[in-house]
């Protein structure tokens, strides 16, 4: 008796779909919906639709939101500026602030900052990645010129870098140099680039090294 009930009620809904008229629209509407609801759970390979420019644009706003929570909770006097919304931010902030003074020692309260931005550069989806430019002020020694050799700046710069990757930022996603400026003025760039995306050259000459 159950097993025919059951025969019956299959019969109802096989006779309902084939009456049915599909309409796209709302097909992928259910999809694009179960896509979000599962995307945390299911490992790549049974990812439900493919990774398209929207996506990107929502996973890029959303990268940019992180950062400006990163600093503006960390940092109490960061300004984080946002240059061209889902692809490029700027954070200003005062040197003194990360470092101890006149020293390459990143502060000890500083220290969760880095590891929250190790967190976002390495959270990037397939077909998108995140870049870093640490960029630190310097005078010039001569004329135009900026410094070539060690400096306090250059220094600080790379001990930077050095623990951002020792925390496990992805390889190539963070560059380090020097700008004409306040030694005390560090800018940090953040990109989002999509697939294959060159990086551009800088609009001024730097001296910088890349870790």
């Amino acid at each position: 008796m159950f097993l025919g009930l059951y025969l019956l009620v299959l019969a109802f809904f096989v006779l309902l779909i084939s009456i049915s008229t599909p309409e796209e629209v709302k097909s992928k509407a259910v999809m694009d919906s179960l896509s979000s609801t599962f995307a945390p759970i299911l490992p790549p390979s049974t990812d439900l639709t493919t990774f398209t420019a929207r996506e990107g644009e929502v996973v890029a706003a959303q990268m940019q939101s992180d950062i400006k929570g990163i600093f503006t909770t960390a940092i109490q006097v960061a300004k984080v500026e946002i240059i061209n919304p889902g692809k490029l931010m700027r954070v200003l902030l005062p040197a003194d602030s990360l470092f101890f003074p006149e020293t390459t020692e990143i502060r000890k309260g500083q220290q969760p900052l880095l590891d929250r931005l190790v967190v976002t550069l390495s959270a990037v989806p397939r077909g998108m990645r995140h870049d870093m430019d640490f960029v630190i002020g310097s005078p010039y020694v001569e004329g135009n010129v900026l410094p070539t050799g060690q400096t306090l700046n250059l220094a600080r710069a790379g001990v930077f870098a050095r623990e951002l990757m020792d925390r496990g930022a992805p390889p190539g996603s963070v560059s380090i140099g020097l700008k004409p400026g306040d030694p005390g003025e560090i800018v940090i760039w953040f990109h989002v680039r999509f697939g294959d995306e060159k990086v551009p050259g800088f609009e001024k000459p730097r001296t910088g090294t890349t870790p």
